[in-house]
């Protein structure tokens, strides 16, 4: 019989070779799940247009945002007890699975469902390639690594919006699917042949099911409150206070289920840690910001300044430069120095000076004024974001790596969930009053909220299409001044996170024969 000893075992990083085999798959896997966001938002004025589901848009972002976001905390939990690579090449098979529904879609429910499977696996792609790091690499070496993770993101922010824009003005919309088959079948191979990774414990884990179903629960309640409250349901209506409540009561049963399972998906002593506590609000905050501008500024670019798919694609290079310029550097500042609070906050404050600059733009706005808030915004989050993980990771021993990162992003993703959720009810709504207001016979003209893709708007008569551009403007950049305290609260939250000492080894714990 074994029983875990209290000994541990101290390793330093793993050889480069191995690393960079390790690396290799990691980073096609982050490509895979991050380039299906990506690549998408150019495309998508066009998918909701020509599938009638205009009305239903921001279900096509959210349903894949919400799916894996629920799977975080699970994948987390199930890679610590059972191992990364059987769990990862499990969740890439799932999302390529979700990429081919999606591409096969014949109306806009089909599409959602499809982006829901996608985002089944995609939520254990990001987790388990940063848990996995951390298994090889020490946190004070994590640094650079962690920021070449980030330039991947960079890349694919890049990359996805150009594929985006060809398919779309080439083959069609459908290629924005076709093109996750290749890349997610490559990251497959890639971790069956280069992952090779400490073995876990051999004792039988507990999977606390209980937990992982309840925190589905709760999760789906509390985005179904954002985005159907003040859109399709007011607020004050009783289905709304129904999921209220509903999310309270859910929160409350994963509570107490958490506080009496051996194994919970999110250990309630995580919450006992001060770091853990303020990056992680920061985290969410932050992605409010994040989710709000990368997911619909697209389709702002197209409907409003008249750009085309890869064109408005493109205006987003200069978030994703300044992003990957910074956090490289810092990333490598860190392994160097140690020192890393400074720059979360700093970039925080930068995240907030860049939201209500975009909200003062207008339709006669330049496109190059637009571009340099946007490369102000890559700027705050190449600071800052990246270096929440490391901080986090460095927290915790290793065999709680993987919770306690996924438990993290679980809640950065609830961040990016509302903002994608709460920004596009609002953004949809408003536009179709503002419509209706600023062109009462819309209706007989053939104009129809749900229905407009950039061609038609572009088609309208100059009076007509003054009116719908004014009317996107309007609806869209107030929403950044409203939000951009939030990225303020997290410089706060910040400020009170304690400069830990980084690991220069990894320290395992010992099975022992009693």
């Amino acid at each position: 019989m074994t029983a875990e000893s209290t000994k541990t075992e101290q390793e330093s990083s793993a050889p480069p070779v191995r690393i960079g085999f390790i690396f290799a798959g990691l980073l096609l896997a982050m490509l895979s799940a991050s380039l299906s966001q990506t690549v998408l938002n150019p495309a998508l004025p066009t998918i909701v247009g020509e599938l009638h589901g205009a009305d239903l848009m921001l279900w096509v972002i959210t349903a894949y945002i919400l799916a894996s976001t629920i799977m975080m905390p699970i994948y987390g939990k199930l890679g610590d007890l059972l191992g990364r690579k059987p769990i990862l090449m499990f969740a890439i098979s799932v999302f390529v699975i979700g990429s081919v529904v999606s591409a096969t879609a014949p109306n806009i429910i089909w599409l959602i469902a499809g982006r829901a499977i996608q985002g089944l696996g995609g939520g254990g792609l990001m987790i388990l390639s940063q848990a996995t790091i951390a298994d090889v690499i020490p946190a004070r070496e994590r640094g650079k690594y962690m920021g070449i993770m980030s330039s991947v993101f960079a890349l694919s922010s890049v990359s996805g919006p150009l594929l985006g824009g060809f398919f779309t003005e080439g083959p069609g919309w459908r290629w924005v699917f076709w093109i996750n088959i290749p890349v997610g079948l490559l990251a497959l191979l890639a971790a069956a042949f280069f992952l090779r990774l400490p073995e876990r414990r051999r004792s039988r884990p507990r999977i606390d099911v209980a937990g992982m179903a309840v925190l589905s629960v709760a999760t789906t309640l509390l985005v179904l409150v954002a985005t159907l409250g003040g859109a399709q349901f007011a607020w004050s209506s009783p289905t709304i206070l129904t999921m209220i409540a509903a999310t309270v009561v859910a929160v409350g049963l994963f509570l107490i289920i958490e506080s009496r399972t051996a194994e919970p998906v999110i250990p309630l002593h995580l919450f006992r840690d001060r770091n853990f506590n303020m990056c992680t609000l920061a985290g969410l905050l932050i992605s409010v910001s994040l989710f709000g501008v990368a997911s619909y500024m697209p389709t702002y670019l197209q409907m409003v300044a008249g750009m085309g798919a890869t064109a408005a694609g493109l205006m987003m290079l200069p978030m994703m430069g300044t992003l990957f310029v910074t956090s490289t550097l810092i990333g490598r500042y860190v392994t160097r120095t140690g020192h890393y609070k400074n720059w979360p906050i700093f970039g925080a404050v930068l995240v907030a000076a860049a939201m209500v600059a975009l909200s003062t733009l207008t339709v006669e706005s330049p496109l190059w004024l637009l571009g340099f808030f946007v490369g102000l915004l890559g700027l705050g989050l190449g600071t800052s974001m990246q270096l929440l993980v490391l901080v986090v990771q460095n927290s915790f021993p290793i065999e709680e790596v993987g919770t306690a990162t996924a438990s993290n992003n679980y809640f950065r993703q609830v961040g990016a969930t509302l903002g994608v959720g709460v920004v596009g009810s609002v953004f949809t709504t408003r536009v179709a009053t503002l419509i209706t207001e600023r062109i009462p016979d819309a209706a007989d003209a053939g104009i129809h909220a749900d229905s407009l893709t950039p061609a038609i708007v572009q088609g309208l008569p100059d009076s007509l299409h003054l009116a719908v551009i004014e009317s996107y403007n309007e609806a869209l950049t107030p929403i950044y001044l409203a939000i951009a305290p939030l990225a303020l609260i997290a410089a706060v939250c910040l400020f009170f996170v304690i400069e830990k000492p980084l690991a220069t080894t990894i320290e395992r714990k010992t099975e022992a024969e009693t």
